[in-house]
């Protein structure tokens, strides 16, 4: 009987190495055609940003470098200001990554602190309570995100941008690896600061009071409610950060506008809101069961929805076609 392979068949060796060869110079091929469109982009950019405008013909060359720093950061380029970080965010050691995100969980509870604290100082029957209260909201994310603490929903797009630039199985697991971490020590975080609240002894009864009133608030949504009004949070704190690299100087009003517009809006949060739940766990009103089936992890894939699957994808749509 004949134990050898005929030529070009499928078990011949060598055929099936002609075939690795053959996919090993099409990718090749394919990579140098990739960079040599890149090339072009890059020397066409280049080229504009160099050429004059028919006004700036006019201008000396002192008066034409003071355009171009005073111009915007392009899409590109906060793009790839983002890319960055999220790329550093993926390789730092997960004890770092645990505590910066139970330092930010202890952190974004100053929010729920100063909210109950204006609510006990204005009185519940202020005729413009939610406008003045929701102000106390941005403390907690002002703390946060200029702190560079690992808050949860930030990374809906930190680290979602090096996935959808390189769609690797590493980035893959890096990024739920970080996701996991983060999420869970969000809520370590804000449970550890909603039990000193609650049994700590800290702070008056009016403003404990105060805060257990608006926890209970929150704990009114349904599980569909929670989900669809976290979802422009999510939109929101993403666009918060594409934003930043802009911002020059103007970090903390930017922060401000958009997390008050969240508490003012009547949107969720899952990382604030958490410890707003978790108050009312603690407190007696609600099972940990409940606490995360009706609230935390509705809000959580409202807030993953808005951030990931329509801000993140937005952003990187826009500049695709540029890189």
């Amino acid at each position: 009987m004949n134990t050898h392979a005929e030529p070009g068949s499928a078990s011949d060796p060598h055929s099936e190495n002609s075939r690795d060869d053959e996919k090993r110079d099409e990718t090749r091929d394919a990579q140098h055609d990739d960079d040599k469109r890149t090339e072009a982009k890059v020397r066409e950019r280049e080229s504009r940003e160099k050429t004059p405008t028919r006004t700036e013909r006019s201008l000396t060359q002192e008066e034409r470098e003071s355009v171009l720093e005073h111009g915007r950061l392009s899409a590109l380029a906060v793009y790839s200001i983002i890319l960055r970080e999220g790329e550093e965010e993926l390789r730092r050691p997960k004890t770092s990554l645990w505590w910066s995100g139970v330092a930010a969980g202890i952190g974004i509870s100053t929010s729920v602190l100063v909210e109950g604290i204006l609510r006990a100082k204005l009185g519940a029957d202020h005729a413009y309570l939610s406008i003045l209260e929701s102000i106390g909201y941005t403390f907690g994310f002002v703390l946060v995100i200029l702190s560079r603490l690992q808050l949860f929903t930030e990374n809906t797009i930190t680290v979602v941008l090096p996935i959808l630039a390189e769609p690797t199985r590493d980035r893959f697991y890096c990024s739920a690896r970080l996701w996991g971490i983060v999420f869970v020590a969000n809520m370590v975080g804000t449970f550890v600061t909603a039990a000193i609240a609650v049994h700590g002894g800290v702070m008056p009864e009016e403003v404990l009071g105060a805060i257990l009133d608006i926890s209970r608030h929150l704990a009114e949504f349904t599980p569909f409610e929670a989900m669809l009004r976290g979802i422009p949070s999510g939109f929101f704190i993403a666009a918060l950060v594409w934003m930043l690299p802009s911002a020059k100087g103007s970090e903390l009003l930017l922060i401000m506008l958009f997390t008050w517009l969240i508490a003012a809006g009547d949107f969720t949060h899952v990382v604030a809101g958490s410890n707003e739940i978790f108050s009312l766990v603690l407190a007696g009103e609600m099972s940990f069961f409940t606490a995360f089936t009706h609230s935390i992890f509705p809000v959580l894939i409202g807030n993953i929805i808005g951030g990931t699957g329509l801000f993140a994808m937005l952003a990187y749509g826009q500049i695709h076609e540029e890189m």
